[in-house]
């Protein structure tokens, strides 16, 4: 009875949970997913053509306003803040655990992205089971494909970040029956699921871009459609985590393939004058508040107390000693914030702010994918399987457009520097030298020799086990099937 108790409190609990709001929360992980009730599956509203659509549409809209948060913030200060290119800024103490590598399992942000995560999942699992049920006639089968391709890649995109920060977690792909009383026992392994292992998290991303691919519409609207292109440039990222150079180099080609260009100058990628452009792959499309608009922006580069993921001495220096001012004056503004607060980091009369998320009006663009990436991306390929002149050629092409020479790196380990600076200057704010330090398996030495303003060593006590972060304790507490990642 103590089980079919919990299970009864647990049905009756709130699935809603506002941002930045601490509240007992009771759902077992794949109640929260499937996004059922207890009397039936969330799914059970698409019924036709439109609710179809609705659904998808509401998929979208979780970019922006279901877990706003973790696509507009804190993919961004994981990414770096986690990394040499930046501190994370502001007063938020769950942040410092994070950027000083001490995370608790009890981390406030850990668990809320957690859950935004398996938000989106819950919101594509529902899509991709229900709307192949459709029988509503002005639903085309081919437009149900569609829609089931872009909710494919959108819980594939999911679990690709899940998978990077937790590690092993919880797959969940199917909707929960209705729950009563007679069938608990039976399905409480789908309540309470245990974590799968990272390798089958992967098979599953795989195979839904790889259903996704054929299936998403060739265009949308704008770049925030979920099309071939943005499909390939994310299994281009999967297949570069996993190490498969012969896949990465297969689908950068099909994303090359499809026209994408580089932007003629690089500030055009962020000035606000060019958005959805022809380099923006997959691209979140922001108007104002009342659509969900782009808060991120005023934390960034916002003013009074809103200093998050404050670029780092280390990657200023960088730029530096490239002599890269095109991408640095693009990346970092720097201003005279004396009297506002203090910091340990940086004098007062030149304190620097992230630059890419510029515009604090809530209507600034954020790109996610973009063509730059995938030639580097490709380019790393390359250089791994031993053409190191294909290499040279895609890195001289990102570094022409920033006005810089051409690379030096003769030899393949030197290439494969010269590639991991290049990401670094290139895609410094978009999210991506965490995951990159940790795939290379770099990330500890590269940690271990960032310095501060002073050329002192920051002494940062990053080790192997605190590469993934520690499992919501929240999460272990109502799912004992849960178990914590090793070190926490």
């Amino acid at each position: 009875m103590k089980k079919i108790s919990y299970i009864a409190m647990v049905l009756g609990s709130s699935l809603l949970l506002p941002a930045c709001q601490d509240q007992l929360d009771l759902q077992p992980i794949s109640q929260t997913v499937v996004g059922g009730s207890g009397t039936g599956t969330a799914g059970s509203t698409i019924t036709n053509a439109a609710t179809a659509e609705a659904a998808l549409a509401g998929s979208y809209a979780i970019f922006k306003n279901g877990s706003a948060e973790y696509y507009v913030m804190d993919y961004f200060i994981l990414g770096d803040g986690q990394s040499d290119n930046s501190y994370a800024g502001a007063d938020n103490a769950a942040w410092f655990e994070v950027d000083e590598y001490r995370i608790l399992s009890t981390n406030a942000v850990a668990a809320r992205d957690w859950q935004y995560l398996y938000n989106h999942v819950a919101s594509a699992n529902s899509i991709i089971a229900n709307v192949p049920k459709v029988t509503d006639a002005s639903l085309s089968a081919d437009r149900k494909a569609q829609i089931v391709g872009e909710a494919k890649f959108i819980r594939a995109r999911a679990y690709f970040d899940l998978v990077r920060i937790y590690g092993d977690v919880p797959l969940v792909v199917d909707e929960l029956p209705t729950i009563t009383s007679e069938n608990v026992d039976e399905i409480y392994g789908q309540l309470y699921p245990a974590r799968s292992t990272a390798e089958e998290v992967y098979a599953q991303i795989i195979k839904d871009l790889d259903e996704a691919g054929t299936a998403v519409p060739k265009t949308g609207p704008n770049k925030m459609t979920a099309t071939p292109g943005a499909v390939y440039t994310l299994a281009t990222k999967v297949y570069a985590t996993r190490k498969d150079w012969a896949k990465v180099k297969e689908n950068a080609d099909k994303v090359i393939a499809l026209g994408y260009t580089l932007m003629p100058n690089f500030e055009d990628l962020w000035d606000g004058k060019h958005e959805n452009s022809a380099e923006a792959i997959f691209e979140l499309n922001f108007e104002d508040w009342a659509t969900g608009g782009n808060w991120g922006s005023s934390m960034f580069y916002g003013t009074d107390w809103k200093k998050f993921n404050t670029p780092s001495n280390d990657l200023i220096k960088a730029y530096d000693d490239e002599k890269d001012v095109v991408r640095k004056a693009s990346t970092i503004f720097t201003a005279n914030v004396t009297g506002k607060w203090s910091d340990k980091y940086w004098a007062l009369t030149r304190f620097p702010f992230a630059y890419k998320m510029r515009n604090t009006d809530a209507s600034q663009n954020i790109i996610m994918y973009r063509l730059a990436d995938v030639l580097l991306l490709k380019a790393e390929a390359l250089n791994e399987t031993g053409d190191l002149a294909g290499a040279r050629t895609l890195v001289n092409r990102i570094r022409t457009r920033a006005k810089l020479p051409a690379t030096t790196a003769g030899d393949q380990a030197a290439m494969r520097l010269a590639i991991e600076k290049e990401r670094r200057l290139e895609l410094a704010f978009e999210g991506q030298r965490w995951y990159d330090l940790v795939r290379t398996g770099r990330v500890v030495r590269v940690m271990e020799a960032a310095k501060d303003g002073s050329g002192n060593s920051l002494n940062y006590k990053l080790t192997d086990t605190r590469l993934l972060w520690p499992v919501p304790q929240g999460e272990i507490d109502k799912n004992t099937n849960l178990k914590q990642n090793n070190g926490y």
